[in-house]
């Protein structure tokens, strides 16, 4: 492909990729994270890669605008990675969530591209975790590029961003900010504005 039409062939993806959202899951999953919220349930936040800087940008935001007790593992680097060296990467979030004491009321949300997949040896770390909290009954919400993962099987309330393969990567990605985004904005979770929308509703009044 000319990379004269790249920018124009990404922007047509991205506009039906938002066209093909589903707005009652992501009705259903603000309606299940208030519920954790409502009976003292936490909100833990898991992602590698990308899916870690979105996790610690939504951990601020369910904090701040969902008074929602929220936590990333990927945030404490030295106990990360501490686990990560003695006891091996593909436990290391269900060793966190362990100290955590995650619990049925708690809830998991889970940015990734693929889910996890244990036989495809790809981000088990993630698939260890979900499978903990599944057996656990914690909550479980995940936005995942894949219908075939760990996530997409196993969470409460999978959204599905269904890029074309050869854009997966940084569709789902954007997409996942686009969903946590509409989340902490929802009228079911959301207790306040963020700084600039509550600045221009003071101008309207």
């Amino acid at each position: 492909m000319p990379s004269s039409e790249h920018s124009a062939r990404y922007l047509a993806c991205a506009t039906e990729l938002a066209g093909a959202l589903d707005p009652a899951l992501i009705d259903a999953m603000a309606e299940g994270l208030a519920a954790v919220r409502e009976r003292g349930g936490r909100l833990f936040i898991l992602g590698v890669g990308g899916g870690a800087g979105h996790a610690s940008h939504a951990v601020n935001d369910f904090r701040k605008l969902c008074s929602m007790e929220a936590y990333a593992p990927t945030d404490n680097v030295s106990e990360l990675t501490a686990r990560i060296n003695d006891d091996g990467w593909e436990s290391s979030f269900v060793g966190w969530l362990e100290v955590s004491r995650l619990a049925e009321s708690d809830g998991l949300l889970v940015f990734s591209v693929g889910g996890g997949s244990r036989e495809r040896s790809v981000s088990v770390n993630l698939v260890n975790a979900i499978e903990h909290a599944r057996a656990l009954g914690a909550s479980i919400f995940g936005v995942v590029g894949s219908p075939g993962g760990a996530l997409a099987g196993l969470a409460n309330v999978a959204i599905l961003v269904d890029a074309p393969p050869d854009l997966r990567t940084p569709l789902v990605e954007s997409f996942q900010a686009v969903v946590w985004h509409a989340l902490v904005s929802h009228p079911t979770l959301a207790v306040k504005q963020g700084h600039w929308e509550s600045l221009a509703a003071r101008a309207q009044a």
